[in-house]
């Protein structure tokens, strides 16, 4: 298992923003589209590659390199829906998928309450998307899920993770990598992250 943080510049500087709670809507989403592609880059950068040849204004054969696996993003809906955008723009081609889950407020325990995918899938690679990892109920339910579904190589993408729900998410899944923009400190009393983002699906969808 690993924990891959992303440490550029730009994903500082955009989190920083991203955390701000005086960030309206529109603000919220165009900076959840570019640190998700920040994240996207960094969770992509192991990808395997196959030889090509392409045609350029110079050459009627140019030796390439292009990507060789069949990729799926699986946001868990909401909150993971303001990073899909971000993965597209990364990668055009990947199939996109979704998850509904929320965490029961008083047990903590993830309800699934929509899944709609296919009965067999060719994908050999999909990054489960969450703009934050709390306790981690709800990513290992999803990440259980896409498991269940038959792909073998899976990476969880999340904007910031607390050192509890990474803890948590390994005990049950050490087989699958964490790509954050940030570890934060702890979790709330109502475990959310802290110091965090506040609620990104009202954020992002302005229903705060």
């Amino acid at each position: 298992m690993s924990v891959k943080v992303c440490t550029h510049p730009l994903m500082k500087h955009k989190l920083a923003h991203l955390r701000d709670k005086s960030v309206q809507p529109k603000e919220f989403r165009e900076l959840s589209t570019e640190i998700s592609t920040l994240l996207a880059y960094e969770a992509m950068a192991d990808l395997p590659t196959a030889e090509s040849t392409v045609a350029t204004p110079f050459a009627e054969s140019c030796k390439t390199e292009i990507v060789s696996s069949d990729i799926g993003v699986v946001p868990i809906m909401r909150s993971g829906l303001g990073m899909v955008d971000g993965f597209i723009y990364a990668y055009p081609l990947a199939q996109v998928w979704h998850v509904g889950l929320y965490r029961d407020t008083k047990t903590l325990v993830p309800v699934e309450y929509y899944n709609r995918f296919s009965l067999e899938t060719s994908l050999n690679m999909v990054y489960v998307l969450d703009s934050t990892l709390n306790c981690g109920a709800v990513d290992k339910s999803a990440v259980g899920l896409v498991k269940e579904w038959g792909v073998q190589k899976i990476k969880l993408c999340v904007i910031v993770a607390s050192p509890e729900g990474i803890k948590a998410f390994h005990e049950e899944h050490p087989d699958v990598d964490i790509v954050t923009g940030s570890i934060d400190e702890g979790l709330t009393e109502g475990s959310d992250v802290y110091p965090g983002l506040g609620d990104p699906g009202n954020r992002f969808f302005g229903t705060v």
